[in-house]
Parts: C-alpha cells; structure tokens; sequence
C-alpha cells in the first residue's frame, strides 16, 4: 500500500465525484453555528414584539384568581392551554427558521448530496485501531485546534458581556413585568450579535480552511492515478482482445461483400483478401473482405461461387491483410502491385466477354510488394494502431 507521503497529486475528478456519490464533501460546522445564531438573532429581532405583547396578556390572565376560580379548578387547565398554544407555537416557528438557515448553509458550502451512504452500517468503523487513528489524523488535530481557540474567544466575549451588564440586569427584579421582559430581550439581542461576529469572521476562515483540508484528505498516488486511469480507460490487454474480437467479427460480416469484388488475392489458401474498385467513387482500391486459414477458404469458395477472380499472390496476400483496412483505401506503398493485378484481370474480364484477347501468366506481383510489409519477411515493419 501506498504510504500518506506518497500521496501528492490532487484529487481527481472521478475520485471527487465518487467522494460526492459517498456523501463525503467538505463541510463547514462554524457555517453552520454563524446560520443558526443569525437566523436565531433575526427571528428574536423581528419576533419578539410580537410574541411579548402575547406572553404579557397570557401572564395577565394567569395572575388572576377569584373565587370563581377557586370553586372550579378545571379553569386552570384552560389559562394553560392559553398560555402554552402561543409559546408551542414560537418555539416551532424558531425551529424552523434556525433549522431552515442551518440546511441552507451547508447546501451553500458543499451543494446538495442525495447519499444514504453515510448512514449505511459499515462494520470496519467498529475497528478501535483505525479509530485511534482517526483521533489524531490532520483533520481532527485542526478540528479540535479550532474548537479550543473559538470557545476560548467565545467565552471571553461573554465574560467579558456579562462584566458589563451586571449593573444592569440586578435592577431588573425591581421594574414592573413588561419593561423587565423588554429589557432581557434586548441584552439577549447584543450579545447573541457579539457572539453571532465572533463565529462570523471563524467561519470567514473555516469554509476555505475545511475545503483545502478536503481536497489534502483525496490526495492520490501515482499508482492511485495509474489505476483509476487503467480502470477507467480499460486495461490495454482486455482492450486489445476486443479489439481482435471486433476485427474478427468485422471480418466475418465483411464476407457478404465477396460477390461484388473484382477480384480475391490468396496465399495461396492462409489468407484471403478481397479487392473493388471503382474510378466514380474511389481514390484508390479497397479490401472489401479479408480473412485467414477457415475465414480464407471460405472467402475463396464464395468467389468462385459468383465468378470472381482468385489469383495467387502470397506476399500481397499477406501485405494486404496485415496493413489495409476494411473500406479503407489500401496503403499507397501496395498501388503498384494492386494495379497490375487488376490490369489483369480487367484484360480477364474482356477476354471471357469476348471483346478482347486473351491475356497471358499473370506477371507475378510479388515483386512489387516491399519486403517491409510483408508480415513474414525480416524486414517487416510493426503493424501501425488503428485511430480509435
């Protein structure tokens, strides 16, 4: 395995997407905290008016008591629903708007992830080795680093709020009900916002912070990339055999185009090699079908069937089925040859329809080839990748 120093390279692409699909991004806790204490200081803000006149008319009705009240203690159950319907109905209404701004941000920090992944039961984590690890892994260090020095400051500032308001609050237990709720609520505004700056310019911090600690916690190795690449492109043995899997399954569909050859080059029965051409939309000639030893005789049989030429010719066999394409033009290097076997059997053809003399030997085209393309000459030359 590949020691944490070897990785160095960045995270790739598909590896940070497979990181995604896990449910793993980076994610921003003091984001979070800085949403809940905003929202938190927006809602009491904004909504505590409100909700003080309430809680002061529902206070009024409960430090009421008479005799009515006295004879028929059932009452009291129905001051209780009063006074517990407005409270419920605050508190859901703060929970929802913090819970609201908390799912905001982290949607705002990492993006919508739809995993169940992190909630799978997976059985290494029951593994105390790699989760004493985990205690002392860089993330944690600096986890833990900045907790500490955020809740020192935070302490600090509310020490340090509550230093100076002392004087303030001790005569609240003296004001009448309504101006002592108004004034509590007004010092829990200043130093929620005290705190509420306090998390913010953490949180400036921490959202580029856990990001980069994310991308260092996907660092690959080469081998790491080697293998992504292998298993992403396909191991070049397994592409290979279907590449000559393709090509044999190209070269037995290519038989059905035997019969509209000009004629068959052999060698004289290993390979078979079919060839058309035709000046209004070729450049060049073109092997229509080819094949080997069964694939070859067959292709052979096939030509014979529809009268079409075969004609030995070993090593442009051989050049022909190693270097040209299926449809494609043959390689320039081959012209020579090929155009001397099709002379011949252009002057064939015009001998058997009677409109021309009978041709001689076929002058062996052999000697045109060049040794290079000949797969069984030393001189042959590696066969050149086909363009994907």
């Amino acid at each position: 395995m590949d020691s944490s120093q070897d990785k160095n390279l960045p995270a790739t692409e598909r590896k940070l997407q497979k990181a995604r699909d896990d449910g793993q991004t980076a994610r921003s806790r003091d984001l979070s905290h800085l949403a809940i204490l905003g929202m938190g200081t927006v809602a009491l803000w904004t909504l505590a008016p409100h909700f003080l006149g309430l809680l002061q008319q529902a206070m009024g009705q409960q430090l009421v008591f008479d005799a009515n009240t006295v004879k028929a203690p059932a009452h009291m159950l129905e001051r209780l629903r009063t006074m517990v319907l407005p409270g419920l109905a605050a508190c859901v209404l703060f929970g929802l708007l913090t819970t609201g701004a908390a799912v905001l941000s982290a949607l705002g920090a990492g993006g919508w992830i739809l995993s169940l992944k992190p909630i799978t039961p997976q059985f290494n984590r029951l593994n105390p080795l790699k989760g004493f690890a985990n205690l002392f892994s860089k993330q944690q260090l600096v986890n833990v680093a900045k907790m500490l020095l955020m809740s020192t400051v935070l302490v600090f500032i509310a020490w340090k709020y509550l230093d100076g308001s002392v004087e303030r609050l001790a005569p609240l237990v003296l004001q009448p009900s309504t101006l002592a709720l108004r004034d509590v609520g007004q010092w829990l505004v200043g130093g929620v916002a005290l705190l509420l700056l306090a998390v913010f310019l953490f949180a400036m911090v921490d959202v580029p912070l856990q990001a980069v600690l994310f991308k260092q916690r996907l660092k690959m190795s080469h081998q790491e990339v080697k293998q992504e690449h292998k298993e992403s492109e396909g191991s070049p043995e397994i592409k290979g055999a279907i590449r000559r899997k393709q090509r044999e399954i190209a070269e037995r569909a290519s038989t059905a185009n035997v019969p509209q050859a000009d004629f068959v080059v052999m060698n004289p029965t290993h390979y078979a090699v079919a060839l058309r051409y035709d000046e209004a939309s070729m450049g060049a000639p073109q092997v229509i079908s080819k094949g080997a030893d069964l694939l070859a005789l067959h292709i052979r049989d096939l030509a014979q069937a529809h009268q079409v030429p075969v004609l030995q010719s070993p090593m442009l066999a051989r050049a022909l089925y190693a270097h040209a394409e299926l449809e494609q033009p043959i390689p320039a290097q081959l012209y020579t040859a090929v155009a001397q076997v099709l002379a011949y059997v252009y002057r064939l053809k015009a001998a058997l329809a009677g409109t021309g003399p009978q041709p001689g030997d076929l002058p062996l085209p052999d000697a045109l080839v060049p040794p290079e393309l000949d797969p069984h000459s030393p001189q042959a030359q590696p066969r050149p990748r086909r363009r994907r």
